[in-house]
C-alpha cells in the first residue's frame, strides 16, 4: 500500500467533500475555510497534477464560460483508485491514533 501525503489526503478529500468533483478555485476555497492555512495555486495544481499522474483522479473539461473570457473550467473527479486511498489512510489513522488525546 502506498500512503498519501497529507496535502495529497487534504485534496482529495476536499473534492470528496464537494460530491467527487471539484475545480481547482473550489479546492483552495475548501482547503483554506478548513485548514485555516493559506494555500497558494500552484501548491494545489502540483498535487493536483501528481494525482492525476499517479491515476488517483480524473479530470473533465466544463463548457467555456465568459465569465473566464471564454476559457473552460478544468474538473477533477474522484475514481476507485482515490477512494481505495482515502479508505487506506483513514485505517492507518485509526491504528495510529488509537489511544492519543484520549
Amino acid at each position: 500500500m502506498k500512503l498519501l501525503t497529507r496535502k495529497e489526503e487534504l485534496v482529495l478529500l476536499s473534492i470528496f467533500q464537494n460530491e467527487g468533483k471539484s475545480h481547482l478555485i473550489e479546492i483552495l476555497e475548501y482547503l483554506s475555510k478548513n485548514t485555516k492555512e493559506k494555500w497558494l495555486i500552484s501548491t494545489i495544481h502540483a498535487v493536483l497534477d501528481r494525482l492525476e499522474k499517479a491515476g488517483y483522479l480524473n479530470s473533465a473539461m466544463g463548457e467555456p464560460s465568459s465569465k473566464r473570457g471564454g476559457k473552460a473550467v478544468k474538473f477533477y473527479l474522484l475514481n476507485k483508485k482515490s477512494k481505495k486511498a482515502l479508505e487506506d489512510i483513514k485505517a492507518v489513522n485509526a491504528v495510529m491514533w488509537k489511544g492519543v488525546l484520549s
